[in-house]
């Protein structure tokens, strides 16, 4: 198991951040991992909605189902992630700050049958993937804030 934790404020207001990164299809704006994200059963976002993402990990292209199971607007998003080698828990939280909002991101990568082993081994390359994941976000963000 690989634990990865990141932290970044925005200036942006609660509600605002909490939906756009509450929204995973959201995910291939912000995550350099994420190729393609697509919400898969349609409406609005809320525990049971499914997306299909795309994610980039070294040359590979591999897909995941990501399915949302905590939603409370706008201060926590959970989901639970399924592709063929690895499992994923990502848990967002959204905090009102002076300047706009904490989002703290946590996320719970395991990789499946033989390839666990390999998790130590893989660790740097998961911290790089959350790193990367976060400034991603940062970047997101900034575009927004110029773009108005």
């Amino acid at each position: 198991m690989v634990v990865l934790r990141e932290e970044l404020e925005v200036d942006e207001p609660l509600e605002d951040v909490f939906a756009f990164v509450g929204d995973f299809v959201n995910s291939a704006i912000w995550d350099p991992g994420v190729a393609e994200s697509r919400n898969v059963t349609g409406g609005p976002v809320g525990v049971g909605t499914s997306y299909d993402l795309t994610v980039v990990f070294g040359d590979r292209r591999l897909p995941m189902t990501y399915e949302v199971t905590v939603f409370d607007p706008p201060h926590r998003v959970v989901l639970r992630g399924k592709g063929a080698t690895v499992n994923a828990v990502d848990d967002i939280r959204f905090e009102p700050t002076a300047r706009g909002t904490r989002i703290r991101y946590m996320a719970d990568l395991r990789l499946k049958g033989l390839l666990r082993v390999a998790e130590p081994l893989m660790r740097r390359r998961f911290e790089n993937t959350g790193t990367q994941a976060i400034a991603g976000m940062q970047r997101a963000f900034e575009a927004r804030s110029q773009a108005r």
